[in-house]
């Protein structure tokens, strides 16, 4: 069907293929220049070249990626209208407008027909997206698992060193008492020994005070021995030895 009886076609149900595609492309070339603005004020702010010469070059770099992209992008696009003209806004063959004295075409068939597309693409993208939820879920409840038993063993590993410490201290505090055991054991004995030969020096001591005391030849000399002492300090010599 050439063009203008397309035209036609689409006018009386209302639809203006070509506007529809024009506003897809002007869509597009927004988002393209929202994306490419906001990747711009990132990089800007990341590499901190606000205020400075480097600033310049990086808008130059954005700028040069831009037009690379934004060139394929119209490629594409091109190639999407000349898909839909050709295809999707086709329309059929052996369609006859009316005469300017029939009743207009009912346009509501076509218009279900419309939102019956509309809906099925709807349909078919809420199917993707439930599809790829449930991937999302299954990657999760295995690394929620990978999660759950890495923390098995954590606390697996953490209940033996616990039991590894708890035995290590009770060794080392056993240890520890045997060891004061004997250190007291050897201090007992030591203090014992000491004590004994301390009160033999005090006791050899005393003797010694006592000997010395009555060596004098008025109390005993090596002829007589005690025959020329008094009777009191003979006394008294007996009183001391008792006390020994």
């Amino acid at each position: 069907m050439e063009g203008s009886e397309k035209e036609a076609v689409f006018d009386s149900v209302g639809l203006n293929p070509q506007l529809f595609i024009n506003e897809v492309i002007n869509t597009v070339d927004d988002l393209v220049d929202d994306a490419f603005n906001y990747f711009h004020e990132e990089a800007s702010t990341g590499l901190k070249v606000q205020g400075t010469d480097r600033a310049q070059d990086l808008a130059k770099g954005v700028n040069v990626i831009r037009k690379m992209v934004q060139s394929n992008v119209d490629k594409r696009l091109l190639m999407w209208e000349q898909y839909c003209l050709d295809h999707c806004f086709e329309a059929p063959e052996g369609f006859v407008l009316p005469k300017s004295d029939e009743s207009p075409v009912d346009s509501s068939a076509f218009q279900s027909a419309v939102r019956d597309l509309e809906v099925d693409a709807q349909l078919d993208s809420l199917r993707n997206k439930l599809s790829k939820v449930g991937e999302e879920s299954a990657a999760l409840n295995r690394e929620l698992q990978i999660l759950e038993q890495q923390s098995a063993s954590s606390d697996r590993l953490s209940a033996l060193v616990n039991e590894t410490l708890q035995l290590y201290d009770q060794n080392s505090f056993h240890e520890v008492f045997q060891e004061m055991v004997k250190t007291s054991s050897e201090l007992k004995m030591k203090t014992a020994k000491l004590m004994t030969r301390r009160a033999e020096k005090v006791k050899q001591n005393k003797i010694d005070r006592i000997y010395n005391r009555y060596k004098d030849s008025s109390v005993m000399n090596d002829s007589k021995g005690f025959s020329g002492a008094k009777l009191e300090d003979l006394q008294e010599f007996l009183n001391n030895m008792k006390t020994m």
